[in-house]
């Protein structure tokens, strides 16, 4: 999809579409939330007094309010140059963040495109120019981002709202938005402007690179053709790569890893790729370790059948770090990032390791292994430990990891595990910016008596009480003390649902989240940036 930017006036812009949000600035009687009246004060949100007639007698009758994702469209509106009007709403204005423009622009785009449009163009809110009076408390200003982050937050929903992952059926109808214009005030900063359009571009063609990569069903997404991929986009990006197989999976000691991967005839994969941009500090060094696991039947310990197809985006962590990485290329921060995928299928067979199995982990450590279907931390455990020897000063790893998480959060946060509360505190600082919900669960030293074992040092299942817990207290095992996150996406990598604003099937989080991190970090502790180049520095 096109991306560009515009400071054309909204109702002299010619396009198919004119998008332009509503908000409804409506605030309870002195503030008291107990009223539940139904009454709406809705503010288109752009100061073209044509775009304002357009949509008067809508806005007077009552069928737009405001509410978050109404949509209401207009045929040849009267006034302005686009061949439709489409008002939308992002629900009440006190509320409205990132994170609900993202919905808007992902919603705009689906809902044109089904339409069979190929372009739009979406009005920037005016509530982010920062102008308003803010004396009173419905005042209409936007108190977490500049017009920069409006337009960052467009482009990265509307790139989410154009995937859709139907594209093995015989039938498939194409509908794609191919260009997109964002409109800002005329009297914005277009450089600044261009450089954040640039930037949610590069984010949110990384998101939809991972959910393709998962949407990928087992037979033609192997730990090999996952490799081979990762390697396609080191190349094209200018990252360096190393992928091994299972002979050197072995002569590094990676017990824990190939103890998941031998069970199957299909060959794992260590993928490691890196981003050493030439006078990059030598710390701080980012490892980003991901769950690879390209097909999980459970192995001996095999799972239902029921819903067992959906095992195929068990490497929905692995697909986040190439992801992640192929944004980082891009962006060029001026960080030392090394991202590690372990990719392995989780089969049973003649070969596989069986309950009872005792393991021996690349750091040393013994593993008795009560649940072969409590792989991917297994996986994850040599992968962590090799990124220290790679010299990572600090580590994230992201796996679909738990049920016992889905359990806890349900579908809308991931859950967030940290040793290290400074690291945990910056990267929560991301999350602002990126818009994806993660909730922080424990890692108290109390769990840990729960992964005990009688003849090893550990157990690879602390059982059904606080499984997402017992889980991260076994990574915590291969961290020591480097400043650690650990990101359990079992609820989130997956919709469930067709939603307005995204359709069903992978989500491609936490992408967003991870290259805001990296940015962040590249940026030093005083928010300036080392070095320059790319739009990832801001310079």
């Amino acid at each position: 999809m096109k991306t560009t930017l515009s400071t054309a006036l909204p109702s002299q812009f010619e396009t198919e579409c004119l998008v332009v949000p509503v908000l409804d600035a409506a605030e309870n009687n002195n503030g008291d939330k107990s009223d539940k009246s139904d009454k709406h004060n809705p503010q288109i949100q752009t100061d073209d007094k044509a775009v304002l007639d357009a949509a008067a007698d809508l806005i007077a009758s009552g069928e737009v309010t405001g509410k978050m994702l109404e949509i209401a469209l207009l045929h040849k509106p009267a006034g302005l140059k686009a061949k439709r009007l489409v008002l939308i709403g992002g629900g009440k204005a006190k509320n409205f963040s990132s994170y609900e423009l993202r919905k808007l622009a992902g919603a705009a785009v689906r809902n044109l495109k089904a339409k069979d449009l190929k372009s739009f163009a979406f009005v920037a809110p005016s509530l982010w120019t920062g102008q308003a009076d803010t004396s009173s408390q419905s005042t209409l200003i936007f108190k977490r981002g500049g017009m920069e982050d409006a337009v960052k937050s467009i482009v990265e929903g509307a790139f989410v709202g154009n995937f859709d992952p139907d594209y093995y059926k015989s039938d498939r109808k194409e509908q794609k938005i191919d260009e997109l214009t964002v409109l800002v005030p005329g009297q914005a900063s277009t450089q600044s402007l261009q450089t954040a359009m640039d930037q949610g571009r590069i984010i949110g063609e990384a998101q939809n690179f991972t959910r393709d990569l998962v949407n990928e069903p087992g037979n033609r997404m192997t730990p090999t053709i996952l490799a081979d991929r990762a390697k396609k986009m080191c190349d094209e990006t200018g990252l360096k790569c190393e992928i091994y197989g299972g002979d050197k999976i072995k002569e590094l000691k990676m017990g824990a890893f190939w103890s998941v991967a031998q069970g199957s005839d299909e060959e794992p994969r260590l993928i490691v790729m890196r981003h050493e941009p030439a006078g990059a500090p030598e710390k701080p060094v980012l490892g980003l370790v991901g769950k690879g696991i390209t097909f999980d039947s459970g192995g001996i310990s095999i799972k239902p059948g029921e819903g067992m197809e959906k095992m195929k985006y068990d490497m929905a962590g692995g697909a986040a770090m190439i992801g992640a990485m192929r944004a980082i290329a891009q962006l060029k921060p001026n960080l030392r990032v090394i991202g590690i995928v372990c990719a392995s299928e989780n089969m049973p067979s003649g070969k596989a390791q069986k309950p009872g199995d005792v393991q021996i982990a690349m750091s040393g450590k013994s593993i008795e292994i009560i649940n072969t279907d409590a792989e991917g931390r297994l996986v994850l455990a040599d992968g962590l430990h090799y990124a220290r020897q790679l010299g990572c000063t600090h580590l994230i790893d992201v796996a679909t990891l738990t049920g016992a998480c889905v359990v806890a959060l349900g579908m809308v946060n991931a859950g967030i595990f940290a040793n290290d509360e400074d690291f945990y505190e910056r990267f929560s600082k991301s999350l602002q910016k990126s818009g994806e919900k993660m909730w922080r669960l424990p890692v108290d030293e109390e769990y840990r008596d729960m992964i005990k074992s009688n003849i090893a040092d550990i157990v690879n299942s602390g059982g059904r009480w606080g499984g997402a817990v017992t889980a991260a207290m076994f990574l915590k095992e291969f961290v020591g003390d480097t400043p650690w996150l650990h990101l359990d996406i079992a609820g989130v990598a997956w919709m469930e649902d067709n939603k307005p604003w995204i359709a069903k099937g992978p989500s491609g989080i936490p992408v967003r989240s991870l290259v805001e991190f990296v940015r962040d970090l590249a940026a030093g502790p005083d928010g300036t940036v080392n070095g320059s180049g790319g739009p990832g520095t801001g310079k």
